[in-house]
């Protein structure tokens, strides 16, 4: 039996939280530098590229046909280049659960642009749940900015940074979207990371870290490196991609609680405070992902 596009995005989602705390982990921060954080984009990147190209000559994939280079080239753009790269330098300054909590925009902006791409409108429903549960966010982020320890430019800098990111995020989920419609939803992201591979390649060879730089990083940034190109950077997209091409718009829904969870692991992770308030936000922000679930689908199932 197929598993339900919600489930499949869930799993993507605790997958995907990963991203922010472990790329805090393997970047380290301003006081305490571990990888240089263009080294851990580019990296990753092309680790999960070599582990990819290995999974398409094992399973035989096709060549992807021509009309589906663009938006392969789309998902390049958005998952591999920018998202990593622009995220990667705002977690080196704010705190991962700042970040975290403005990542959860993302769902709104592959919302939108999938009703656009794909000539779809969902239902008035879908946009309260998701205007409400955008507002907690925004809301929450305003709150940690109050609180927080980062000084002001750069943390207005690391945000505009994050929201370069979730741009490049909502490019690349809507692009994947639609070739998993075309091709198998593990071809899209293994495609996609083979295609990047003289890039990320050859920008993880020059920004690599050398000599006493090398020898003062800590295994634990190797490790998160490592965990990012498997899961976050690769097979996390393989659940991805299959969920929101059966139901973009619902599915988009769930990453409004990725926010959550990537601050639950930053908590456990790196030490940084979780207080009661979060949880409430949290609470609050599922409550509009689970109303955003229970109305009817405007597209239903598409594959």
């Amino acid at each position: 039996m197929r598993s339900s596009p919600q489930a499949l995005g869930a799993l993507a989602v605790l997958v995907f939280a990963m991203t922010i705390p472990m790329t805090r982990l393997a970047n380290g921060t301003l006081d305490d530098p571990q990888l240089p954080p263009l080294f851990v984009a580019m990296s990753r990147s092309a680790l999960a590229g070599v582990l990819a190209a290995l999974y398409l000559i094992t399973v035989k994939a096709p060549w992807p046909r021509r009309a589906q280079w663009p938006l392969l080239a789309a998902v390049v753009a958005g998952a591999i280049v920018v998202f990593p790269v622009c995220m990667g330098w705002a977690v080196r300054v704010a705190p991962a659960m700042h970040a975290s909590v403005l990542i959860g925009a993302l769902p709104l902006a592959t919302a939108a642009l999938a009703a656009w791409w794909l000539r779809q409108q969902p239902g008035p429903w879908f946009w309260w749940a998701a205007g409400a549960g955008c507002a907690l966010v925004a809301a929450y982020a305003l709150r940690s900015v109050q609180q927080g320890g980062v000084a002001g430019h750069a943390l207005i800098a690391a945000d505009a940074m994050m929201v370069l990111a979730l741009l490049g995020g909502a490019l690349a989920y809507v692009a994947g979207a639609v070739l998993s419609r075309q091709m198998a939803a593990s071809h899209v992201i293994s495609w996609a990371l083979v295609l990047a591979l003289p890039i990320t390649g050859i920008g993880a060879w020059l920004c690599r870290p050398a000599g006493e730089a090398a020898l003062a990083v800590q295994g634990s940034a190797w490790v998160a490196l490592a965990c990012l190109a498997i899961g976050p950077t690769w097979l996390g997209y393989f659940a991805w991609y299959a969920a929101l091409a059966r139901e973009p718009m619902r599915v988009s829904q769930l990453q409004l609680m990725q926010p959550f969870l990537s601050i639950g692991l930053a908590g456990l992770l790196l030490g940084e405070v979780l207080d009661p308030v979060t949880l409430v936000f949290a609470a609050a922000v599922l409550s509009t992902v689970l109303v955003a679930q229970r109305k009817p689908s405007p597209l239903g199932a598409t594959a």
